[in-house]
């Protein structure tokens, strides 16, 4: 029986490191180098994720300065910036690429936070839908008559209790993302 926790606790920990995922590409005023987790480059002929063509830092909490291992790879590298849809304009000095990470209007941020909320539903949707899919489970087993009826209230009693942490969490992260955004 305890698979059944086990199980529904692994599946509600992924969704919330999916949606840390999707909170990382929401962007705030501060540089955070995993606003460009997504972007790909053409590396002899491979799509490559940039973070494994070049070293990303943050510079002065504004900036990120990109440095491609390979100097070649400059041009490409700011065009696929240019491309990403991110609203980023990156620059060029010598064999180095910033970007400046312009401040956010109070309309983009009242988006950001619209987009950050609907991830966070969503991640809560899927907290519930795994809760779902774990009580129907216990449900089976006590219909088959491999656990009681008190078992089966308990099941149901610790897939809620696990179910409340991860909204608690969702929702502290939502919190904490909003902050951000709404930091000048």
């Amino acid at each position: 029986m305890s698979e059944i926790i086990n199980n529904a606790t692994d599946r509600m920990e992924k969704s919330l490191t999916s949606l840390n995922q999707a909170f990382n590409k929401i962007r705030t005023g501060r540089a955070n180098p995993s606003i460009l987790d997504d972007i790909k480059v053409d590396y002899y002929g491979n799509l490559t994720v940039l973070n494994q063509a070049a070293s990303i830092s943050v510079e002065e909490g504004r900036s990120l300065v990109i440095s491609p291992w390979d100097k070649s790879l400059i041009p490409e590298i700011e065009k696929a910036i240019m491309n990403s849809n991110l609203g980023l304009n990156p620059s060029t000095s010598s064999d180095l690429i910033r970007i400046t990470m312009p401040s956010l209007t109070e309309e983009t941020r009242q988006d950001y936070i619209k987009q950050a909320r609907s991830e966070a539903e969503n991640s809560r949707v899927s907290i519930r839908n795994i809760r779902r899919d774990a009580n129907n489970a216990v449900k089976e087993n006590q219909s088959s008559g491999e656990i009681s009826e008190d078992e089966l209230r308990r099941m149901e009693d610790l897939i809620q209790k696990e179910t409340d942490k991860f909204i608690g969490i969702v929702d502290s992260e939502l919190k904490n993302k909003e902050a951000d955004l709404l930091e000048i």
